[in-house]
């Protein structure tokens, strides 16, 4: 390891070793695709970057020297059809070894990538063309998404080209039959990547385009301030937000990977389980590794397996693991016992409640514990469990040393311990990993950039030894006869109980107290709803938390609405309860 992370950073530790303060450095042409891709691929080209594989038993070794090699060809290409400096490119490519290809080629280009879900609808789709003014579409074949386009193309007037990528499965096809489909085995190893051809009208062929461009690129003018990334965040209303990003955005992950993930930089593999269609995906399958010459991994799934991905930690020898607690609390519901996972080295987690028998359960048979970390699309990691902290389960942690981080109540002033405030990010000097704005809304920016701090939403409350704990988006907190009910602190008591599998905790409308606390609940197997089973878990919850805050609603389902990240989506939760009432 060269530690070429070095040439961006300058830290300070205490005499414990933790990191205190943290200062990024770099000239006005960075450029993430150039310095450090490229830098690692010519000085150690056959350093691992990337292990990719499906469930169709197609695999792929990369090398840094294999990434320069195919991004250059990709940038070769998409400069041939007229896409450069300054182009919005939609980019929805699932988990296909492609997307890496074409993020680094669009580094390279100075084009902004805006990475989309495969599970857009026809407004959805349309409404990203037109806002980001969109000139490229790079698609997968896997699913219905390219029908959806062909079915807007037409009322999108910036949308000139359309390329598809041939998925290979992406885990989607029955393993038995992959053979037989010609996906698989037979594709991996030399000569396999970008070997499938696809067909379809109005569409250019991205692997047949990419494998016929030339390999020699040489590095284009660009600019760190310059636009390079762009993501749709969804609020629970309105039309989702463009959070643009800066060229510096990518140095903004280093402490992701280093002070959080803890990447092993030497024989070493990350697991981010995460689709390239969510701002997650950076956060742990490019910037932050790469920076710290660590290798990745990816598995190209279609629907969350728990024993799939423990094969995946076995066979693959994964040494450092991100996910969310849901996908956690799966694996360990599915049973760790027949997977050697001694490999795992480090754990961590992020984006829901993580209540303490999860901790302890996964502690307890991996020996490792769950580290966890907050941030959003529009910044980095911002608050987490550093390396060599002391974790408290169900802390988010600290403050990232790249941001400075206080909570604000309603009258923005801070907030002593043990106070429930906003979490609110200082712009004076504006972080790195913070973005530049919401693109194309001046008004919406303005909202949240406010004297001087950007103002997150979020809410959390810190302890004496200045720990962060979470309670709720503003939008999710419950104001219940007078109190403000958060739905994280319900749900740590609720996953508690041996019934409760998986749980949601919102609000619904009542007559005397305004909002109700209700709970979504998946049970675990061998409980069957009853009203009696209701009583006893709301028994259960008035004795371990304030009594306000009980569900006086239960329903039981079968399955949580989720991101296709395993994230859930309390929105859709209040949106079937709004939908349920007018009917």
């Amino acid at each position: 390891m060269r530690e070429i992370n070095l040439r961006y950073v300058d830290e300070v530790y205490t005499d414990d070793g933790l990191i205190e303060r943290l200062d990024l450095k770099y000239p006005d042409d960075f450029n993430f695709a150039y310095d450090i891709v490229d830098d690692i691929a010519t000085a150690e080209p056959e350093r691992p970057a990337m292990v990719w594989c499906n469930p169709e038993g197609e695999e792929h070794h990369f090398t840094f020297g294999d990434i320069k090699r195919w991004s250059d060809k990709t940038a070769n290409y998409l400069a041939s059809l007229g896409i450069g400096r300054g182009d919005m490119v939609l980019v929805i490519l699932r988990r296909h070894y492609q997307f890496w290809f074409t993020a680094i080629a669009l580094e390279k280009l100075g084009a902004v990538m805006v990475p989309a879900t495969f599970m857009l609808k026809e407004d959805g789709l349309k409404y990203r063309l037109d806002s980001a003014q969109v000139k490229a579409l790079i698609c997968t074949s896997v699913g219905e998404i390219a029908e959806t386009a062909d079915a807007v193309q037409a009322l999108c007037p910036t949308l000139e080209v359309k390329l598809l990528v041939d998925g290979a499965g992406g885990g989607t096809t029955d393993p038995a039959l992959a053979e037989k489909a010609g996906i698989g085995p037979a594709l991996s190893g030399a000569g396999g990547v970008c070997a499938r051809r696809i067909e379809r009208a109005g569409w250019l062929d991205f692997n047949a385009g990419v494998s016929a461009a030339s390999e020699e690129f040489a590095r284009r003018e660009t600019h760190v301030a310059d636009p390079s990334l762009l993501y749709f965040s969804s609020g629970t209303t309105g039309n989702p937000k463009m959070v643009l990003h800066d060229g510096a955005y990518p140095l903004g992950h280093l402490p992701t990977a280093k002070h959080w993930h803890n990447v092993v930089s030497d024989g070493g593999r990350h697991f981010t389980i995460a689709d390239t269609g969510w701002g997650k995906a950076v956060w742990g399958k490019l910037f932050g590794q790469w920076i710290m010459e660590a290798c990745i991994f990816t598995y190209d799934f279609d629907r969350f397996v728990p024993a799939e991905v423990l094969e995946c930690i076995d066979r693959y020898a994964i040494t450092t693991l991100c996910c969310p607690p849901t996908m956690y609390r799966l694996m360990v519901g599915q049973g760790l016992t027949g997977y050697d996972l001694s490999s795992l080295s480090y754990c961590t987690t992020a984006g829901e409640a993580l209540n303490p028998d999860l901790f302890e359960a996964w502690q307890e048979q991996t020996g490792l514990p769950l580290v966890e970390g907050f941030g959003q699309t529009e910044t980095t990691c911002s608050i987490f469990n550093s390396v060599g902290m002391a974790c408290k389960p169900g802390s988010m942690g600290k403050p990232s040393p790249l941001y400075s981080i206080q909570l604000h109540n309603n009258e923005g002033a801070p907030c002593p311990p043990g106070q429930t405030g906003e979490v609110v990010i200082k712009l004076d000097p504006r972080p790195e990993g913070m973005m530049t704005e919401y693109y194309r809304e001046p008004e919406k920016t303005a909202e949240v950039m406010l004297g001087g701090w950007y103002h997150t939403g979020d809410l959390a409350w810190a302890d004496e030894d200045g720990y962060y704990w979470y309670v709720g988006r503003n939008d999710d907190i419950i104001k219940s006869s007078g109190y403000r009910i958060g739905p994280f602190e319900v749900e740590s008591v609720l996953l508690e109980h041996e019934a409760v599998r998986e749980c949601a905790v919102t609000g619904v409308p009542d007559p005397v107290r305004g909002k109700a606390v209700k709970a979504t609940i998946v049970l675990a197997d061998g409980f069957s709803p009853s009203d009696g089973l209701v009583a006893e878990i709301q028994s259960w919850a008035k004795k371990r938390t304030a009594p306000y805050k009980y569900p006086r609603v239960i329903d039981f389902i079968a399955e949580l609405p989720k991101t296709v990240n395993g994230k859930i989506r309390r929105s859709a939760i209040r949106d079937n309860d709004a939908g349920n009432r007018e009917e």
